[in-house]
């Protein structure tokens, strides 16, 4: 999974759900840290759909205890056939130990993806684009996420992802909450390598997600461009 061209990952802690997701998804990402028993989970894998396995801490929103199993697991899983992609925070990569987690994962032919979340704000226009530069500097693709405020946030996420797009980055960025909702359909259009939704609404692991067949019909209707008469 190289993140050349845009990526719909159907979000979801159980690996089941797969088969649901194959018409609209491009691949699964698999919340680890939801799930009861991932390694297990994950040895039983046999989808069609690529993987890209996050394991989130606690400090980030997710479920999981910060800490060496936590990272284990993340080692363990990229040697799984199927992982195609690893989700590390810009925080575990630059200050905790998720260096040894990128090189087992390259070392095992998995791209990385360093991500960090802000759920509580947007930031400035200087600081959005030092987050995607610095997650960008460890990851194949530096992921951000927002909370919008207003649409104005949404302006200036959209701004910052065709800056780092327009210079050679890989980012993935969207807009949590309802006033940040479409970014999720237009960031694509600003260089936005990947979006996430889940199979069932009632499921989203984030806030203001699509479901994934809406998101998968947004993102086609606005890329296709309009036939000359």
């Amino acid at each position: 999974m190289d993140f050349e061209s845009f990526v719909l990952a159907a979000a979801t802690a159980d690996l089941g759900d797969e088969p649901a997701a194959r018409e609209d998804a491009d691949a699964v990402e698999f919340r680890m840290d939801l799930a009861t028993d991932p390694l297990a989970a994950l040895a039983d894998y046999d989808g069609e759909l690529p993987l890209i396995v996050t394991n989130r801490a606690d400090f980030e929103g997710g479920e999981a205890d910060d800490g060496d199993a936590r990272l284990d697991a993340l080692c363990a899983a990229a040697e799984h056939p199927a992982v195609e992609a690893v989700d590390v925070e810009l925080r575990t990569a630059s200050e905790g130990d998720g260096g040894r987690v990128i090189d087992h994962a390259r070392d095992h032919g998995a791209a990385v993806i360093v991500s960090t979340h802000d759920f509580a704000k947007t930031p400035e226009p200087p600081k959005l684009r030092q987050l995607l530069d610095r997650a960008c500097e460890y990851g194949d693709v530096g992921k951000l996420a927002v909370t919008a405020r207003s649409t104005d946030d949404v302006l200036e996420l959209l701004a910052a992802t065709r800056a780092s797009a327009a210079a050679g980055d890989r980012v993935a960025t969207m807009a949590m909450g309802e006033p940040g909702r479409h970014s999720r359909a237009v960031a694509p259009l600003y260089g936005s390598k990947i979006g996430y939704a889940p199979v069932d609404p009632a499921e989203a692991t984030a806030p203001g997600q699509y479901d994934l067949a809406t998101l998968r019909r947004l993102v086609a209707e606005l890329e296709s461009k309009p036939t000359e008469d």
